[in-house]
């Protein structure tokens, strides 16, 4: 088997979900904003420029915020980041959030993540992403525990704070793909992590994925769909397409951490919360969205899950989602993937 290679180059996962450049090199940077702004100009999108300073504005304000404040700025952050994403795209959105507080609580008056809820509407600025992301999900409620449990960069958190909670994100490593010669097919392939070797993890691999027989190790794996390519060992345009739509399908079931290494991790089917068919940016944007409204309405409430059980959770969440949503946002923006510069990834 041989790797699939695009301007002399291994092709892995892409970061971005929609409109993936492959084969350009990785941008190193330490500013994603600066870069995403340059590259605005140069695409002459000035609409989304203006949303996009808009965005760098909320978020370095936020930087000084304390966790019980910061929410509200760093929603405004995500929502303007959106929408210079949806204005470069050319995506018609209502001007309006798209998203609000559902009650899940019913006659209890206990504040808990699993009862308080959003609703995504039909139109709006939350909306409009989930369509660009060409989510599959029907269900448009959801509490703030499920999406904090479909967000891979808080997911270990997660699985700590409710100890008996299994772990839903399945670490990979060696993750690219290979052409069959055989068969002009390429496929990706990938492997579990060895703390997550075993059949009992293959057995809850996601639809998309399968274990790899022919090496019975216990840990490869590999696509379900092999589309087969007019010229593999130099793809055409055709071919970049069928590459572009197998990484489309695969990557709802395959989820990254940004950092100086990106980390991917397969989606698998576990019991517990509701696994969403929701990409992290979207439940980002939501879960945050919910967060500004009880900060700005109901701080009281806001400092009782800070002060909480769930505190760590919520924490985190807070501290690690403005990098890592600047980083998905600027991947489906430009087509692009960011790395820090002056990290070189260990042999």
């Amino acid at each position: 088997m041989a790797m699939l290679r695009i301007n002399d180059r291994d092709i892995g996962l892409h970061k971005a979900t929609i409109s993936p450049i492959l084969g350009s090199r990785t941008v190193l940077t330490n500013s994603h904003w600066e870069y995403v702004a340059l590259w605005l100009r140069r695409e002459h999108k000035e609409k989304s420029l203006f949303y996009w300073q808009q965005a760098q504005t909320f978020a370095q304000t936020a930087e000084n915020m304390p966790v019980s404040s910061a929410p509200l700025l760093h929603y405004y952050s995500f929502m303007n980041a959106t929408k210079a994403l949806l204005s470069a795209k050319s995506i018609p959105f209502d001007e309006h959030h798209g998203v609000k507080a559902h009650n899940m609580r019913g006659a209890s008056k206990k504040i808990a993540l699993s009862n308080e809820g959003v609703r995504l509407l039909q139109r709006g600025i939350a909306p409009a992403l989930s369509t660009y992301l060409q989510e599959a999900e029907t269900i448009n409620t959801h509490s703030l525990e499920d999406l904090l449990f479909n967000i891979p960069y808080v997911h270990r958190t997660f699985c700590l704070t409710f100890k008996n909670q299994k772990d839903m994100f399945i670490p990979l490593t060696d993750c690219h793909f290979e052409i069959d010669p055989a068969s002009n097919t390429v496929y990706f392939t990938a492997m579990l992590s060895k703390d997550f070797a075993g059949s009992k993890f293959l057995k809850r691999l996601p639809s998309t994925l399968v274990a790899d027989t022919t090496k019975n190790d216990g840990r490869s794996i590999r696509s379900v769909n092999v589309p087969v390519l007019a010229n593999p060992s130099a793809p055409v345009a055709v071919d970049l397409v069928n590459i572009t739509n197998l990484m489309k399908e695969l990557r709802p079931d395959i989820n990254y951490i940004a950092g100086t290494q990106t980390l991917w991790y397969a989606k698998s089917i576990v019991s517990g919360p509701k696994r969403l068919k929701r990409s992290p940016l979207t439940c980002s944007l939501i879960a945050m969205h919910r967060l500004s409204e009880i900060c700005r309405y109901r701080p009281i409430e806001l400092a009782s899950f800070l002060n909480g059980q769930r505190n760590w959770l919520l924490t985190e969440f807070i501290r690690m989602s403005p990098s890592q949503f600047l980083d998905e946002i600027s991947a489906e923006l430009t087509g692009q993937q960011f790395m820090i510069p002056n990290v070189r990834p260990a042999n």
